[in-house]
């Protein structure tokens, strides 16, 4: 499953899974900020792509939230 994101503004991205628009990362906050990996839909826990667990994920760096996603990548533009 091929994650990816596509910058919107800084700190900010949508979250595709195959091409698919499922949700966003977003950076909280200026300082000692946080991303947050959420999807866009409420779905069932049976729905949900791996690894979500449930509908939002935090992280301490923009990067955990990459390697979380199986190293996706960043596409600008």
């Amino acid at each position: 499953m091929p994650y990816t994101l596509h910058k919107l503004a800084p700190g900010s991205y949508d979250l595709k899974l195959d091409g698919e628009l499922i949700g966003g990362v977003v950076k909280n906050g200026p300082r000692a900020a946080t991303w947050r990996a959420e999807l866009l839909d409420d779905a069932p826990p049976d729905a949900i792509p791996s690894p979500f667990t449930k509908v939002e994920h935090r992280f301490p760096t923009l990067d955990a939230v990459l390697a979380w996603l199986g190293g996706a990548e960043i596409e600008e533009g």
